[in-house]
């Protein structure tokens, strides 16, 4: 490979530097760095103003304002050098916002992202302080990031109560548990119920369309949400999936009459095992899982007999559960099998509520606003993955929908609306 040429300004610049610097170190050559880059700031910060005024500093002409240059401020920035600091020019009747860095901003290296970021990540803001003041050779307190964090409490309520899309393939309903402090100070830290809603859109992709907070998990509040879903722009919802909340199905038919609710397999099987001794797990699962996985309602309950025959006697409140639920298992065969596949189980939530939870588990939250902006932060890094591609077999999903008679004048108004 060439070698690289460097421009004939990049070439003084370095000489410049390496006359100054003969004799030091890294360290020097970086504080030389630091000043010019603040120079450089000075200069477009100048030259911003003179914009704004509409006339040079050296300018000797009529000028077309009564507003005049001001002196200098101080402002200490972060960079990706460390911290310098700079002088900010200002007008007289204070109207010059630069664009560069703006009245209340003093970071010039994307900070504050990186912050973002990191606490995302699931990353204490502790170990964020340390880890931003070692990179960028700036003094980042644990308060500091707080206060960053804490400045995201707008664009979390605007996020949370966006407009959504109209339709819906799928949506999936779940909850996860969360620690929060009590506004009592005697009183110690208590688990609060996080309702969290995932959406599979018509594009066959994955977003959240909302976070919740109560005290617990209810039918009446799971209603609460799912009327605020169709305030904010959702008019119909193919299937919705979810565990056994007594008396939901009921309440979500009074919101989206049409939408057909399914029982999450795997929470059945979760309950059933309950009954059943740990060295018998594998043998269950798998006779029952000849019932689900049926090729058609035929033969599903061919197998149902056969399972209720073989575990009956030995474990019957086991197999009670799967009775109890038995139609809403049959009610998966009047439907294509990939459509099947999509909905059998609440796996794509639990999923990401598992994902959810390495921002959750670092200990008991101050309040529900800093909850959101922990799991909103964390959503974020989920949904850049989610953007990227649709879920398995949406196409063949997508015809499946055009040909069942339950969606497909649904579909083909959304399909053909043109």
């Amino acid at each position: 490979m060439a070698r690289q040429k460097h421009s004939q300004v990049a070439q003084e610049i370095f000489q410049a530097f390496a006359n100054g610097c003969a004799n030091g170190s890294i360290t020097d050559v970086q504080a030389t760095m630091r000043e010019v880059l603040g120079m450089a700031v000075e200069q477009m910060l100048k030259g911003e103003l003179d914009a704004h005024l509409g006339y040079s500093k050296s300018s000797q002409g009529e000028k077309q304002t009564a507003d005049r240059r001001n002196g200098y401020s101080c402002k200490t920035v972060k960079t990706n050098l460390g911290e310098t600091v700079i002088d900010v020019p200002r007008d007289r009747d204070g109207s010059f916002e630069p664009k560069l860095l703006g009245t209340y901003k003093t970071d010039l290296c994307g900070i504050d992202n990186k912050i973002y970021s990191l606490y995302g990540m699931g990353m204490s803001q502790a170990d964020i302080a340390k880890t931003i003041s070692e990179i960028y050779n700036c003094d980042i307190s644990q308060a500091m990031v707080s206060c960053i964090i804490a400045r995201l409490t707008p664009v979390v309520q605007e996020w949370r109560n966006r407009k959504l899309e109209s339709v819906y393939a799928v949506v999936y309903v779940d909850c996860i548990y969360v620690s929060m402090n009590s506004q009592e100070p005697s009183q110690p830290a208590s688990k609060h119920a996080v309702y969290v809603i995932m959406g599979i859109t018509m594009e066959g992709k994955k977003d959240i369309l909302g976070l919740w907070i109560d005290s617990t998990e209810s039918k009446s509040k799971w209603l609460n949400i799912l009327d605020s879903l169709k305030e904010r722009g959702v008019e119909d919802i193919f299937f919705m999936c979810m565990d056994g909340v007594s008396g939901l199905e009921e309440g979500v038919k009074t919101i989206f009459p049409n939408t057909v609710v399914q029982r999450c397999i795997v929470h059945i099987m979760r309950n059933s095992l309950e009954f059943i001794p740990t060295k018998a797990y594998k043998a269950f699962c798998d006779s029952i899982k000849t019932v689900y996985s049926a090729v058609d309602r035929e033969t599903a309950m061919q197998n149902f007999q056969k399972f209720k025959e073989l575990w009956g006697k030995k474990y019957p409140g086991a197999v009670k559960c799967w009775e109890r639920n038995l139609e809403g298992i049959l009610q998966l065969f009047n439907y294509p099998s990939a459509i099947r596949k999509l909905i059998y189980t609440t796996n794509a939530i639990e999923s990401t509520n598992s994902s959810l939870r390495k921002v959750t588990k670092k200990g008991a939250f101050e309040s529900s606003d800093a909850v959101y902006r922990a799991l909103y932060l964390r959503i974020l890094t989920l949904k850049e993955k989610w953007d990227k591609s649709r879920v398995q077999n949406w196409t063949t999903i997508k015809n499946e929908l055009l040909q069942l008679p339950l969606t497909k004048e649904r579909m083909e108004k959304l399909v053909f609306k043109s």
